[in-house]
């Protein structure tokens, strides 16, 4: 036993003697993974999924807060009447929730991405400008003022957002 005990440690030697910071190989990128950086590259595929992951995400949030909404005649209502206007809620409030998010994150990917090429720089500049065209499109109906307080709010939170996002990259 004391053999084998003693070739066990000096492997466990030999194990912590030998490199543990090893370099990755770097190999070029395949045609389809060149292809596919081509095709994300397109501002117009760019937010065109991020229109679509923008209604889903109201979706989502639409059936969540209907969920959480009580009717105002709860007391007189029975628990069928209830769920069919808490069904009809949901309806509504993601079928909306759906269409602004889907145009936020349209507007906002195609801004950024024309911004960014237009310029040749990701930097911040991009995604205020980027946030104060889509806070004044989403807010534009409710006159010059809206769209200017749209556009300063939106662009202020897509700094925010961008500067937590920084401190993960």
């Amino acid at each position: 036993m004391s053999s084998d005990s003693g070739a066990e440690s000096a492997n466990a030697q030999n194990v912590a003697e030998k490199p543990q910071n090893q370099v990755e190989r770097f190999h070029l990128p395949t045609p389809e993974e060149i292809r596919g950086q081509d095709i994300w590259n397109n501002c117009a595929v760019r937010s065109l999924v991020s229109g679509v992951m923008g209604g889903g995400l109201g979706v989502m949030m639409g059936f969540f807060f209907a969920a959480l909404e009580n009717p105002i005649m709860q007391d007189t209502m029975t628990t069928r009447q209830q769920l069919a206007y808490t069904a009809k809620q949901m309806g509504h409030r993601s079928w909306s929730n759906c269409k602004t998010f889907a145009l936020m994150g349209l507007v906002f990917s195609a801004a950024e991405c024309v911004i960014e090429k237009a310029r040749a720089k990701h930097d911040t500049t991009n995604t205020v400008v980027a946030g104060c065209v889509t806070g004044g499109a989403i807010s534009a109906k409710g006159g010059p003022q809206a769209a200017c307080v749209g556009c300063a709010g939106f662009a202020a939170f897509s700094v925010i957002i961008e500067k937590v996002m920084e401190r993960y990259e």
